[in-house]
This record gives C-alpha cells, structure tokens and sequence, in this order.
C-alpha cells in the first residue's frame, strides 16, 4: 500500500521544516512507497534529493491567487484557523488530495504541518487523516507576537481541533506529546522524532587553532533571528573580551541586509558546500531562546560530529544531556564561558558523543523502524 503525504511547502531543502519534511518522505516511502503532493511555487522547484528517494512519486499543484484563495481563507478563519496558517490554506491542494486518496491501494494520507491539516479537514470527515506535527504551535506561536498576532486562545482552540480531528498525531518529542495529551486528552499521539541522514553525513574532523563557530538556520524564521540577536548583543561581546580573533559564521537564507558591521561576523547566505561551511568551524551554536520543537540544524550539527553549544530552550524537546553530547548554556554569561572554552580549547570527544547520539535516536533509519508500526487504515 502506498502512503499519501501532503505538503504545503515547496520540497526545497533549505529550512528545517523541509528537513522534517523530507526524513518523515524518507521513512515513509521505505514502508511500499510514497506519493508525495506538494504545492508549486514560482521558481521553487523540488530538490533532487526528494526526487531521489527509492519508491517515491512527485505530484505538484499550483495553487489559486484570486477570489478563491480569498475563500479558502475567509473559510479557514470561521473555522478557527489562526490568520498566519488560513492564508496558506488551497482548495486546489484539497481537490487533488482527495483525488489521490481515493486510488485503489492508498494507504496512510499524512497531512504535513498544521496548513495541510487544516486544508485536509473535508477530507478528514471522510477517511482517516494523519497529523504530522512540526511543533507544538500553541506552545510558542503566540510568542512570536507581530501585527494581527492571534491570541493564545485562538491557538489553543485551533490545535486543539487538529488533533482532535486526526486519526493520529505524530509529535517531534516526547515533551510536545505530554503537551499535546494536556491539551487534547482524546488525541491518539505518537512520537515521530526530527532526524538527519546521519549515515550520509561525513563527519568533520576538528582544526586546531580555530576560533570560528557556525550558526546554521533560515534566518528569515523569527525564533532564529532572535537567537542571532542575542549571540550579537549578548553573547559575542563577551567572548571578544576573551578571544579577540574569534569568528562567527552565519550560513542560512533570510538575511537581507549583513547583521553586523564587525568583519568577525561572516554571512555566508544559503551555501551549497555545507559540509564545507561545518568543516571550517570549531563548534555549532544553537542560541534560540524562543520556538517549538526540536531544531533540526542541531541534529546536524551533531551529525556533523562538531561540538554543539545550546540553549536550555533548543534542546528542550531533545534527549541530551549537558556535558554528554552537547554544552546547555543558560543565559549570556554561560552562553559566552561554554563558547570560550570550546574555541580556546576544543572538545573533539563531545562532538563524538554527539554524533553517536545523533546516529543512535535521530537518523533516518530510527524513524522508518517507528513508523513501521503507525498504519491506520481507511
């Protein structure tokens, strides 16, 4: 039988989101192959590498821009959809999804985020649907704050319907499932983890003398741009104090102008050499003081087998220990000794125990065995 996953993201590597996306696309077409649905965008063509994956067939549909899609929002707003997620809801992408569920021998139809949810709601009264969480949304989403922001509240109720209405919801932790159970005691959960391709990462191995430490993240994402502001404000003043030489490489889309005149901040952009861009630096930062999840940059990172620095908030949703497989820096004080330790002295063990862990709980092949044993059926 052949799952249904239903995206409402182009599937382009270049957010974690995509790279959640992508290992949950990975694990599911394992179990008899996989039909992928995702929406165009204009010059957003999918990456190779889901294109690639054994088993897996692409299906995209471009979605309306007019009075349509205008009622397809005013719709998802009556039904409780917070106003971020209505405007991506696609009646398009809801028709074609019906269409492919209905093929003989379907099996599992994954909605992939709370849009695609909401968008599958119609067809969720019919057969069974599957929730793939993200995050926890009314855990941080209100956080975010913005004009038009929607209230805690709205949140809440509107997630509280998406689990409700789902025949499972696949979690990214164990602490977002006991969230999850408080908010919606009925839900049926399940805990699918973010992972990496661990085994197709080649780890790098540590430079001696290196004072560089990376922060990878789609920039245009709020959660990271604040994580950058407080390494910039907070942090890195600090650790200047003590190692003047020290760098900071920025590598990540959504960056319109350079975050700061210092040449010892380096923004890099998207790169097509990550693995470059990891081997040139001492250790990873992952400063998030706002967000869900977990992060997936910090699964690579720890893929990657380089030293990670985290906040108490970043691996919140994550089965770390501090001192074990990472450093949990709380506060800027912390944050800044735990980065002058590992750029003055290195600690290319962590980063070993790191990776294992990374291999051991959050690889690719981790969560197909999980998903092996989640097979609701119509």
């Amino acid at each position: 039988m052949r799952d249904l996953f239903v995206t409402t993201h182009a599937p382009v590597l270049r957010s974690g989101r995509a790279m959640r996306t992508y290992g949950v696309a990975r694990a599911l077409a394992a179990h008899g192959g996989l039909d992928l649905l995702y929406l165009r965008f204009e010059g957003a063509a999918p990456d190779a590498a889901f294109s690639a994956i054994a088993g897996v067939r692409m299906h995209g549909v471009s979605s309306s821009r007019g009075a349509r899609r205008l009622i397809a929002y005013a719709r998802g707003m009556r039904a409780g959809a917070p106003r971020a997620l209505a405007r991506g809801i696609s009646p398009e992408l809801a028709a074609q999804a019906k269409l492919l569920a209905a093929q003989p021998d379907r099996g599992r139809v994954i909605a992939d985020g709370p849009v695609a949810a909401a968008t599958l709601a119609a067809l969720a009264r019919r057969r069974p649907v599957i929730y793939n969480a993200h995050n926890f949304e009314s855990g941080f989403r209100h956080e975010l704050g913005g004009p038009g922001a929607d209230s805690p509240e709205r949140l809440r109720a509107f997630e509280r319907e998406l689990l409700a209405n789902a025949a499972e919801s696949w979690m990214v932790s164990e602490a977002d499932v006991a969230a999850a159970r408080e908010l919606c005691p009925s839900a049926r959960l399940r805990y699918a983890p973010n992972v990496v391709d661990v085994s197709a990462i080649e780890p790098v191995q540590p430079r001696p003398g290196v004072q560089r430490a990376i922060f990878v993240a789609n920039f245009a994402y709020e959660p990271n741009r604040n994580g950058l502001r407080f390494m910039l404000e907070r942090v890195l003043p600090q650790v200047w104090a003590e190692l003047p030489e020290a760098k900071l490489t920025l590598v990540g889309a959504g960056l319109e102008q350079p975050p700061s005149s210092d040449p010892r901040v380096e923004a890099l952009g998207f790169v097509e050499d990550l693995p470059g861009a990891y081997a040139n630096a001492a250790c990873a930062v992952v400063p998030l003081l706002v967000g869900g999840g977990t992060p997936l940059k910090l699964i690579e990172a720890l893929a990657y087998a380089l030293p990670v620095i985290a906040t108490p908030r970043a691996v919140a949703g994550l089965a770390v220990s501090d001192g074990e497989d990472c450093l949990i820096a709380d506060g800027d004080d912390a944050f800044a000794a735990a980065l002058v330790r590992i750029l003055r002295d290195g600690d290319p063990e962590l980063g070993r125990r790191g990776r294992a862990l990374a291999a051991e709980r959050y690889s690719i092949e981790t969560l197909t065995a999980l998903l092996a044993d989640m097979r609701p059926r119509p």
